[in-house]
């Protein structure tokens, strides 16, 4: 059974990671799915892949800084599909560990402008599309969002923000049949954590791992059978909620 069928889901960061892998796996459950993303070229591979296996999907750029972009998005998926049922916020980026002293604000400037307005900016217009008809909103936060975190004060503030933002809205939309909870992922094998310009090395890879009780790092494919758990109506009674899935590093 396909429990997205008939469902319009728009995935930010669907490029790489966990955003492609819940693309991929919404189409799958039956959605029409929205692939934003800065990358055009692994965007549209994403989309290939959809259409590949006969669901359908098209491509936005987005740089969720932009508000207008953001509106674009929406107004988009609603003149192709006539609806906006579930949106997973999820573009973000992260940083090399540095003390607090030493972050800059340029660097704090770039966390909180994609990880957190980024995702206030798609919420905006996500919500108001969705007020309507109701639908479920998934904003992903990190443990670092319910935690602190050495060497990133920057990343976890933003994260923080997520989720203060995500309760906040919960209760404020709930009563249009709007769902809004945050996924929030522990060390996760992505290009964000194994990429060239991850800012992650082996050392705290490895200490990742011994401090997960499960002893290994996660896949974006796991990160995905959440997401489709929130989006779906099989979590209808779930809203301002934090869904930790790091492995029992939280633990």
């Amino acid at each position: 059974m396909t429990v997205l069928q008939g469902k319009v889901a728009i995935v930010t960061g669907a490029a790489s990671g966990i955003g492609r892998a819940t693309a991929l796996l919404f189409a799958r459950q039956g959605a029409k799915v929205v692939v934003a993303d800065m990358n055009e070229s692994a965007g549209l591979e994403v989309v290939r892949l959809i259409e590949q296996e006969g669901a359908q999907a098209f491509f936005q750029m987005l740089d969720v800084r932009s508000e207008e972009n953001c509106a674009a998005l929406v107004d988009s998926t609603l003149q192709r599909y006539g609806q906006l049922d579930i949106a997973l916020n999820n573009a973000g980026v992260f940083a090399a560990p540095t003390l607090t002293e030493d972050q800059g604000l340029a660097l704090w400037q770039r966390m909180l402008d994609v990880n957190l307005t980024g995702v206030f900016n798609c919420m905006v217009h996500e919500l108001r599309a969705m007020k309507a008809r109701g639908g479920s909103i998934i904003n992903t936060a990190s443990v670092a969002g319910i935690s602190g975190t050495y060497g990133a004060a920057a990343y976890c503030a933003s994260k923080h923000g997520v989720i203060g933002l995500t309760r906040s809205a919960a209760l404020e939309y709930g009563k249009y049949g709007v769902r809004i909870n945050a996924l929030c992922p522990g060390l996760i094998e992505t290009p964000m954590t194994a990429g060239p310009d991850s800012g992650f090395n082996e050392k705290m890879i490895n200490a990742g791992v011994k401090s997960s009780a499960l002893r290994r790092q996660g896949t974006p494919e796991e990160m995905a059978e959440m997401a489709l758990w929130l989006a779906s109506d099989r979590s209808c009674y779930a809203t301002g909620g934090q869904f930790v899935v790091d492995g029992g590093v939280s633990a």
